[in-house]
């Protein structure tokens, strides 16, 4: 069992791309579009293990700017051109991802209930579409561009904890919320954040576009949507 219940958070943080915005799918959705113009059958997993290897290496930029060196980097495994004008396609294409198709309606009935604090590894200006795609459901918002730095990091969790003090809160008072092991379920149990593992992969092997962590964590909370989420914290609001 949780060691607390849902209707005893204050505020739900949430990671963004992987969780909310469902990036696997604009990624490679992108990814195919070039590919199509090009005659070339992409493989989708493949793609996304050649993205996870290019994106985590010590030249990467923010993201997702850093999807225009990725692209070129990536482009002759995946049989496409090696052309910077398409990188810059791949990144620009980035305003355009969708949330899953639960996330729009789960945040804003857990809006009802709690203050949303949005905690995102991408930069200002592609949050901005993902916030206006989400319905704008945040109470507040850190981006990379605002922290200086990304997740795990804990250099960014803790401007949010600062941030919730200022309100009269503490970390306890916060439930973290994210699909990604490695960035946030790991680092949010080090720091002593309650948390909520969103396995949105759980019907597909391995982590995707997504870096393995080192070791497993087990949850406070597992569900597999964001409804499921919201489902629960109705019943005990009820």
């Amino acid at each position: 069992m949780p060691a607390k219940p849902l209707r005893s958070f204050r505020y739900l943080s949430f990671d963004v791309v992987g969780t909310l915005i469902d990036f696997e799918a604009g990624l490679v959705g992108s990814l195919r579009s070039i590919a199509a113009e090009h005659g070339v059958d992409l493989d989708g997993e493949a793609a996304l293990a050649l993205y996870r290897t290019a994106r985590y290496t010590p030249e990467a930029l923010s993201f997702p700017d850093d999807l225009a060196r990725v692209y070129l980097e990536i482009a002759p495994d995946l049989g496409l051109p090696v052309d910077p004008a398409l990188g810059v396609r791949l990144r620009d294409g980035v305003a355009a991802w969708a949330p899953f198709a639960d996330s729009v309606a789960a945040m804003a009935r857990l809006k009802q209930h709690y203050r949303l604090i949005a905690m995102t590894n991408a930069q200002r200006w592609a949050f901005a579409h993902f916030d206006a795609a989400l319905g704008h459901p945040f109470h507040a918002a850190f981006t990379t561009d605002d922290t200086g730095t990304e997740k795990p990091d804990p250099a960014f969790f803790h401007q949010v904890f600062a941030f919730v003090e200022a309100e009269g809160g503490s970390r306890d008072d916060i439930l973290h919320v994210a699909q990604s092991q490695y960035h946030d379920i790991g680092i949010s149990r080090a720091l002593g954040m309650t948390n909520c593992w969103i396995e949105r992969r759980h019907d597909v092997a391995g982590y995707g576009g997504t870096i393995a962590p080192a070791d497993f964590t087990t949850p406070d909370y597992h569900f597999t949507s964001m409804a499921a989420l919201a489902d629960a914290a109705a019943v005990e609001f009820a």
